[in-house]
């Protein structure tokens, strides 16, 4: 069973930035492809970030690239997003992610979080 928890949302300003972090259970980190997704009120679920079990491999949604970097640390098997220069349409709920396949945890992990908060104010 894998358990993702995350933590570090709230509310900040237009060009601020956040950290969110993933502490998952077991060996997660090192042993599963995890990434991040997030949901604004009315829209669909959208993929973030992501990176492949190994960590050599990471990829991001067009919206955020340059702004947004997904990290990991073995060692205390959490995962990361840095969210710089957001932006008021970044509001959402950011969900951590993890799936045995890196193809299928940009479409359909199985295993997801309770979510957490972003909200940017303009």
């Amino acid at each position: 069973q894998v358990t993702l928890v995350e933590s570090g949302g709230g509310l900040v300003q237009a060009g601020g930035s956040l950290r969110l972090s993933c502490s998952a259970s077991r060996r997660t980190v090192s042993s599963y492809a995890m990434g991040w997704f997030r949901q604004a009120p009315g829209k669909e679920r959208e993929f973030v970030a992501g990176h492949s079990r190994s960590g050599g491999s990471t990829w991001y949604a067009d919206s955020v690239k340059g702004r947004f970097t997904i990290s990991r640390d073995n060692a205390q098997n959490t995962v990361y997003l840095q969210m710089n220069s957001l932006k008021p349409e970044d509001t959402a709920v950011y969900y951590c992610a993890a799936d045995n396949l890196s193809t299928t945890l940009r479409t359909s992990p199985n295993y997801w979080g309770q979510g957490t908060q972003v909200t940017v104010s303009s």
